[in-house]
């Protein structure tokens, strides 16, 4: 046990070190998105009633979430596959679970401060008052969680051109035709459908849902999409990373 948290701080530390300039800029792009859909989206409805101001301003973080789990953190990972620095990381003598989680806890880090400031700006744009459950928390992590895993298992088992394009698929999907900032409803049933499979639609649920604490309480089916989804990408993330080279 001792050997695994120290190889997995010093992991950390390094993850940090070699990405200071890159996890900067991608933490104010991470930033700018979360408030960018807050303002900029409200720009194209100048009707904004509360439904819809709600719909933004949890879409907002989870938006960013996604972002940074399952595109910018992907595409890092490709281009460190490109560098040579995936194959060393594969040869180093500490626990591949301690590299996994190491490159988890980065994104996590980053992606906090814009979910945080996502919701500040849109109590303030829209004067919400929300009515936070104790599951917020856990909501949010496994949000992110989920999000990064899967992103670094299609990064760790892609090669460098296909994450990429596939990072891009996603934002796009994600963007333009899920219902994190508007109601599922308003999708063709055959695309209601396939979000019910993808953790988009759930990802968006469990933050609404938590941050609204509504009274007839929080739905556990999206948690539990999500725990599997979750569960996909980190076997899938090991499987890779403990492959022989």
């Amino acid at each position: 046990m001792r050997h695994w948290l120290r190889s997995y701080l010093l992991l950390l530390r390094w993850s940090a070190i070699r990405l200071r300039y890159l996890l900067s800029l991608v933490l104010v792009i991470q930033i700018f998105l979360s408030v960018g859909i807050v303002i900029g989206f409200a720009f194209l409805l100048p009707q904004i009633d509360s439904a819809t101001a709600l719909y933004l301003s949890t879409g907002a973080p989870t938006l960013g979430l996604i972002t940074i789990g399952m595109v910018m953190a992907p595409q890092l990972v490709a281009t460190a596959k490109s560098e040579g620095t995936f194959t060393y990381n594969q040869t180093l003598p500490v626990p591949r679970t301690a590299v996994l989680l190491s490159d988890v806890t980065t994104w996590l880090v980053v992606g906090a401060p814009g979910l945080i400031l996502g919701l500040v700006v849109a109590v303030v744009r829209f004067d919400l008052t929300f009515r936070v459950s104790w599951l917020a928390v856990p909501a949010m992590v496994l949000v992110a969680l989920t999000a990064t895993t899967v992103g670094l298992a299609i990064a760790y088992a892609a090669t460098p051109p296909v994450t990429n394009m596939v990072t891009q698929l996603i934002v796009f999907t994600a963007l333009m035709f899920s219902p994190i900032n508007f109601p599922a409803d308003r999708l063709p049933e055959w695309l209601q459908a396939i979000h019910h499979v993808l953790p988009f639609q759930h990802m968006a649920q469990v933050v609404r849902e938590s941050l609204t604490a509504a009274p007839e309480g929080i739905s556990a089916a999206p948690f539990a999409v999500l725990l599997v989804w979750c569960a996909i990408g980190l076997v899938g993330a090991l499987r890779v990373m403990t492959r022989r080279t």
